[in-house]
């Protein structure tokens, strides 16, 4: 039943992963609120209209926004001041949906039409060259959060199989490395035993 819950739950939630409730991201929300370890009233991207899904859900009284955790604003983008940015990818490294684009050295930019407005980008930045801007959505609410949560577990995904193969281009080194060893090993050892052959032989 919990888990159920949870799904139920998390596909309410407006799928920004600002962690602003306190945890980190909106799936580890929806379980703590799934378990009665968190407040159905801790998202500020969600505002009422997500509270008052979450009380239906739960069957818990519906409570105003718990401004702890910050204020409901109108949907918001990152812009970067392109002129500014130094390329230091800290911004890309950030974004939980792959909204940024750039390289090393090179200036970033942000796709508005993907971007959450979680303000995750902004702290990074040594430069301060990230502002918020409100703007319109393009989606309705439940289509939005439902693309950004694809988007979302598709970063999570590129992110697990980068890290495969850098653990398997590591142990692939590691092996060959094991390997140079071993054969300059054997290589020394036969080395020895042809000289001791020679000596012999004399």
């Amino acid at each position: 039943m919990t888990d159920s819950l949870s799904d139920h739950i998390d596909a309410c939630l407006p799928q920004t992963q600002c962690r602003q409730c306190g945890y980190a991201g909106c799936r580890p929300y929806a379980e703590a609120v799934a378990a009665g370890s968190a407040g159905i009233n801790q998202c500020p991207p969600g505002g009422a209209e997500t509270i008052w899904d979450l009380a239906a859900l739960t069957g818990r009284p519906f409570a105003p926004l718990d401004t702890a955790f910050g204020e409901t604003k109108p949907p918001m983008v990152a812009v970067i001041d392109e002129a500014a940015c130094i390329g230091c990818t800290l911004c890309i490294q950030a974004c939980p949906v792959d909204a940024i684009v750039g390289a090393v050295k090179l200036m970033h930019t942000v796709i508005a039409a993907e971007c959450t407005g979680c303000e995750l980008c902004i702290a990074p930045c040594p430069v301060d060259c990230i502002a918020m801007e409100e703007r319109a959505p393009a989606l309705p609410r439940t289509e939005r959060a439902a693309h950004a949560r694809m988007r979302f577990l598709a970063r999570n995904a590129r992110l697990a199989r980068e890290k495969a193969e850098r653990e398997a281009k590591l142990a692939r080194r590691r092996d060959e490395a094991a390997e140079k060893v071993k054969r300059e090993t054997i290589e020394r050892v036969m080395a020895r035993a042809r000289a001791r052959l020679r000596t012999r032989e004399r």
